[in-house]
């Protein structure tokens, strides 16, 4: 085992000769590297052999110090001559430390490559998932006489991975056992260990110490070098060496220089202790390390721009709250010009990691085209809608004001309720507790939001209701009941009365996106199903309300919702006997939301919190929708613009964008196109968003060294990359082969957020995006208007296309797509919810509520193979450039030629549309001129159908004597064709017609 040791020993020394770069540049390579080998055949590392006498046999010993090498792992041995692999490999000894390898040479000499972690690809493309291979008849113990080759004979020249990005130097080469113990008794009767370690070398490993940690003297003190005005990070890395550590405390002193200056002990903190959460609020963390396990800490400091030249010298104390404490003295030699951005430029120096602590964008300023809360009484006005408040503090009246062409804005007034919200607690026996209120007492009116609460008191019970609404019509209640004594209650329920007009269509519990039915009947799964609330409304006017407690989190969504579903609020979900129930009668809809029974003890508090969103937003922007016309691809400017598109979508897995939600790698690139595209008067968006992010972030370590906080929990599995690096406690989500960019799941609303509102600042004022587009969402409405605020400073046009894939399936809980995204739809300019829609068997409603945008102020676009253009068009719909085959370019000529710019857009579903047919599975919208109309035709009759066109010449304003009607002709959607005045037109099942009545 000697000469093991010492061979060892060896190869480590030529590993980190040629891997220097590694070692000391953490700078990712871009464009990435090629690999050396195919790693999908052979694994992502293996040991250089020279063979250099002609032997039939040889046995090396390699140190790999790997902690991924299982006993049982196969090893493939390939003769780099010839390129075979040789048939007759024998592991002797397999572990995370070393290994002895026997194979056949076949009397060749020369190099031999020696792979030891070999895996297949098994799951999809896009989801892969990599089984390690084992021995085919397990030797290990076998034959545990060996005699490894001498020098002479056979030599390990080095070990490599199959790139840079897969190296393990230095803080995932492992130490020995033996390293470990000798380590262990220089520090004995100490029960822990604190290793100071820079920025350059993450922390990486839990379960191991590095060789770089044991093999040297432990340092007396950290020094570093620090510019000035920089966002400095660094660690503390703490081994638990004999025991659990319970709630590490932290504590500094102030760092001073030898001519008394001072670093305040204020402006340093750590990341896993504190930090401040999505929404702004300052929390705390507790650190807790099981016995044997490693813990990175990861410091921040601010360095002042204006701080002396000099070595500041001060002390970190750690002290858990079961050991004792220990005390790091830490060096810190700042000098320098201070550094442009404090550094952020630069993020593999970990600068950017106090952007999770940001407060970026979190004040609550109006965002176009928003008008501030206006309160007059308890009438709270906001754009295109009013709440009136019931001394109770519920909504007594909500009104809303825009037309049913959904492009304007009257004073004429649409109420969605027939009554006040009513809360009701009913004992056992059916008696109602009468509620006694206090009346409506306003904490806050500030222009973007306004905040109340009422208190109401009934016999032997208390509710305090706080309410807000906020600019865009979101409204959030907190209802706290508390029991004055115990009581058995039948029920506790909050019922919405509607008008039978204001909820005409409906979204959720279950259902697609259709004509709301007479009667529902819904209880709680949450286990199965993203199901949480409804939305009832017209295209004018409507209300989505979804029920809370006081311990909501936002579920996981898109194909992870059952791995974090949503939690069963205590309150509603009253342990299964809660639901909702919708019933019609006359002109009344009344939505009872329940709890069922229940038994409340004296001082027992229940949180019935829900939020409401008040539909629609704002009008549809009809020109602005003519005028930007999507290219979702990446491909020359020049290109985009012969395609006649001006808005070009940026994804990810391309040469400017190459990693997934993580768009600061090719920066240079990406400014380069953008410049180019500016220049000729073309908008540039970037995919980008938090639902998952590439394992190329220079903030992995740091991030994962938060546990959880970040990640979501999981079964780990995934690309090799991930396996072997992260090894467990993630979720592997979308990868890429080409870039090799393997995501993880973000584990929901956390500090990340903070850091994407600050990354999408820099992107706007360095690289110059015009927007983002957003491949679902798993964020908030909170971070959703700080990002809009970002993008749209100073004038930038933060331009926001949503797309979402088909939600309502087992994996993401039944949920429609449109009902999980309400919340964001008052900052999205577009929609692009498709994709695994049946566009030919969904009905109008469908297409209306699910896919349109237009009951939220929205317009939309067509994905799964185009959609259908002809009824597309019924909503101002057509699908993207480029690479669909039914492509929009004709249509988009045939906008032009008839000059859809300016038009007046009048849908199917206005009372009044001047346009109507003769039948009524063809439907028919407008787009009015002054003296031209186009008329859109799209049909859901069962079979080809002729039709008459039932007009209105005077809401056309045409002279019927003085008119043709004709359809222009339109490559691959219709032939050119004229039609008499009242003459029938022909309409092909699927199908329709875009035609023209204009003056002759």
């Amino acid at each position: 085992m000697t000469h093991l040791k010492s061979m060892g020993h060896t190869v480590l020394i030529c590993l980190f000769l040629i891997s220097g770069n590694v070692l000391w540049a953490q700078k990712h390579i871009y464009p990435p590297q090629e690999e050396l080998w195919n790693a999908d055949s052979l694994g992502t590392r293996r040991a250089v052999v020279r063979v250099k006498k002609k032997v039939e046999e040889v046995t090396v010993a390699v140190n790999w110090r790997n902690r991924n090498v299982r006993k049982d792992q196969a090893v493939i041995v390939v003769d780099s001559s010839g390129k075979k692999v040789l048939p007759d490999v024998l592991p002797l000894k397999m572990d995370p430390e070393s290994g002895v390898i026997q194979f056949k040479t076949g009397g060749n000499t020369g190099i031999f490559y020696v792979y030891y972690l070999p895996y297949q690809l098994g799951g999809r493309r896009n989801y892969p998932n990599a089984g390690y291979l084992k021995q085919p008849d397990h030797q290990e113990g076998k034959n545990t006489k060996f005699k490894i080759s001498g020098a002479k004979t056979a030599e390990v020249v080095r070990l490599e991975p199959v790139d840079e990005f897969n190296s393990n130097i230095p803080m995932e080469v492992i130490a020995t056992k033996e390293e470990v113990n000798d380590f262990k008794k220089k520090y004995k009767g100490q029960p822990y260990v604190v290793f100071p370690e820079k920025r350059e070398f993450p922390v990486k490993m839990k379960d191991h110490l590095p060789q770089k940690w044991v093999t040297g003297t432990l340092p007396s003190t950290f020094r570093d070098k620090v510019q000035k005005g920089e966002n400095y990070t660094f660690q503390l890395g703490i081994w638990a060496k004999d025991q659990d550590l319970a709630d590490v405390s932290i504590s500094y002193s102030d760092f001073k220089d030898e001519n008394g200056n001072a670093l305040p002990k204020e402006l340093f903190s750590c990341f896993n202790k504190e930090g401040v959460d999505y929404t702004g609020k300052p929390f705390s963390k507790t650190v807790r390390i099981d016995k044997g396990a490693v813990q990175a800490l990861w410091f921040g400091l601010r360095v002042p721009e204006d701080i002396p030249s000099g070595t500041y010298t001060g002390e970190i104390a750690l002290k858990p709250s079961n050991s004792t404490e220990i005390k790091t003295k830490v060096e810190l030699n700042i000098s320098g010009e201070p550094v442009e951005n404090n550094g952020v430029d630069e993020p593999w120096k970990q600068t950017r990691l106090s952007w999770i602590n940001s407060t970026l964008a979190q004040e609550n300023s109006v965002i176009e085209p928003y008008s501030p809360v206006e309160v007059a009484g308890r009438t709270l006005s906001i754009l295109g809608r009013k709440v009136t408040l019931d001394k109770n503090g519920f909504p007594g009246r909500i009104e809303s004001f825009f037309t049913e062409e959904m492009t304007s804005v009257s004073e004429s007034t649409k109420d969605i309720l027939t009554s006040p919200f009513r809360f009701s607690i009913k004992e056992t026996g059916g008696r109602i507790l009468e509620m006694k209120s206090s009346g409506v007492d306003f904490l806050k009116k500030e222009p973007g939001k306004v905040q109340w609460k009422a208190v109401n008191e009934g016999q032997g019970i208390k509710m305090a209701v706080s309410g807000t609404l906020e600019f865009d019509g979101f409204m959030n209640y907190e209802v706290k009941l508390t029991a004055q004594k115990d009581m058995e209650l039948e029920d506790i329920a909050l019922t919405v009365p509607l008008s039978e007009k204001s909820s005409k269509y409906m979204l959720g519990l279950g259902f697609k996106g259709r004509k709301r039915p007479g009667k529902v009947d819904w209880k709680w799964d949450v286990a199965k199903k993203n199901q949480d609330g409804w939305w009832l409304g017209d295209v004018n006017a409507g209300l989505q309300l979804s029920l809370r407690d006081e311990n909501y989190e936002r579920p996981l969504n898109t194909n992870f919702y059952l791995q974090k579903p949503l939690r069963l609020p205590v309150s509603w979900g009253n342990e299964g006997k809660g639901g909702i129930r919708i019933n019609s009668s006359g002109d009344q809809v009344v939505v009872e939301n329940y709890s069922g029974k229940r038994v409340v003890r004296k001082g027992e508090e229940l949180y019935f919190n829900f939020t409401l969103l008040i539909t629609p937003f704002h009008t549809i922007q009809t020109d602005q929708h003519w005028n930007n016309r999507y290219f979702h691809a990446y491909k020359p400017v020049d290109s985009v613009i012969k395609s006649g598109s001006n808005v070009i979508n940026i994804h990810h897995a391309n040469e400017i964008n190459p990693y997934i939600n993580y768009p600061f790698i090719a920066t240079k690139e990406m400014k380069s196109y953008i410049d180019e595209a500016h220049s000729k008067n073309l908008k540039v968006k970037i995919y980008n968003t938090v639902r998952e992010v590439s394992n190329r972030l220079y903030e992995l370590y740091p991030l994962r060294s938060l546990n959880n906080e970040v990640f979501s929990k999981g079964n780990g599995g995934g690309s090799a990359w991930l396996q072997e690096h992260l090894q467990d406690n993630y979720i592997a989500a979308w990868y890429v082969p080409k870039y090799k960019d393997a995501a993880i799941i973000n584990s929901g609303m956390n500090r990340w957020h903070n850091y994407y509102v600050e990354g999408m600042n820099w992107l706007v004022q360095n690289i110059g995006i015009d927007g983002i587009y957003l491949d679902d969402v798993a964020f908030d409405r909170i971070t959703m208007k700080r990002i809009k605020r970002v993008l749209t400073q100073d004038g930038h046009p933060g331009i926001i296309d949503l797309h979402s894939a088909n939600q309502y399936n087992e994996r993401d809980g039944y949920i429609n797509s449109a009902h999980l995204y309400m919340e964001h739809f008052p900052y999205i300019n577009r929609l692009w919810f498709g994709e695994y829609f049946d566009y030919e068997k969904e009905s109008p409603d469908f297409y209306l509520t699910e896919v349109s945008g237009i009951p939220f102020g929205l317009m939309g676009e067509m994905l799964q193979d185009g959609g259908n253009p002809w009824r597309g068009m019924l909503y101002g719909m057509t699908n993207r450039m480029p690479y669909q085959k039914k492509k929009p370019d004709q249509i988009w000529k045939a906008w032009d030629d008839f000059g859809i710019e300016g038009s007046r857009m009048i849908g199917y579903w206005v009372d009044k549309n001047p346009v109507k047919t003769s039948n009524e599975k063809v439907l028919a919208t407008i787009y009015k001129k002054e003296s031209k109309t186009l008329v859109s035709l799209a049909s859901w009759a069962e079979e080809d159908s002729p039709v008459t066109l039932q007009i209105n010449w005077g809401g056309l304003g045409l002279d019927k004597e003085n008119v043709r009607i004709y359809a222009p002709e339109v490559k691959d959607f219709q032939p050119g064709r004229s039609f008499k005045i009242d003459g029938e037109i022909p309409v092909e099942k699927n199908k329709g017609w875009l035609l023209i009545i204009e003056e002759k």
